[in-house]
């Protein structure tokens, strides 16, 4: 066997493990705010822009360093963390137990449906911001480029379940499949969720298809 026959047979293997390697990394989301421009300024004042400190995972995505505080009828969570960019809509994302302390009922929705939503009162310092809408429990989701949702063999918008190995390995029901070029794979539980399996940084999951 030549050294070109070699070359030609490790990419056909490493290009093997990769095709047939469908497990992704799963991420644990803490609460966090999306903001409009119109709260921005009514945070921080007109024209503010909020400043980066890290990338996240998704492509374009970043947390600031800016922290503001939710209030609720029953309770408080402060040092609540904002990421951008900046939204058409403010939306403001917590695990169902958040939800208890504030003493708010958040539906479990989708990212970006956030009619019908209850809202919160957003605080930075002695300035307040009053959402009418806009609070959410984030449902369970994964993100995909298209490459690997075909490698997967799922579409955009079709519900799955997703096996989770951790140190208390489980199988997550209705888990909604998101695809976009814009996308890295990744999937995003809350920390509720990430507790109840024992999650650590580098977990990872895989999907079970839901059966007819």
């Amino acid at each position: 066997m030549t050294d070109l026959d070699i070359n030609v047979l490790v990419r056909e293997v490493v290009s093997r493990i990769k095709t047939e390697n469908k497990s992704f990394e799963v991420e644990a989301s803490g609460r966090h705010v999306h903001l409009d421009r119109k709260t921005i300024d009514l945070l921080f004042g007109e024209g503010y822009q909020l400043t980066k400190a890290k990338d996240l995972s998704q492509p374009g995505q970043y947390a600031c360093q800016e922290r503001i505080s939710l209030v609720g009828p029953k309770g408080v969570l402060r040092n609540v963390i904002i990421l951008g960019p900046e939204r058409n809509e403010s939306q403001v994302e917590v695990s169902l137990t958040d939800a208890l302390i504030l003493g708010v009922k958040a539906p479990v929705k989708e990212s970006g449906d956030i009619e019908g939503t209850p809202g919160i009162v957003l605080m930075n310092g002695l300035k307040v911001a009053s959402l009418e809408k806009g609070l959410i429990a984030a449902k369970r989701h994964v993100h995909m480029t298209p490459e690997d949702a075909e490698r997967n063999n799922v579409v955009q918008g079709e519900i799955v379940q997703v096996k989770v190995e951790g140190e208390r390995p489980l199988i997550f029901d209705d888990v909604v499949i998101r695809v976009s070029p814009k996308f890295a794979t990744y999937m995003h539980i809350d920390y509720d969720e990430a507790n109840a399996c024992g999650f650590k940084k580098g977990t990872q999951g895989y999907i079970i298809k839901k059966q007819a």
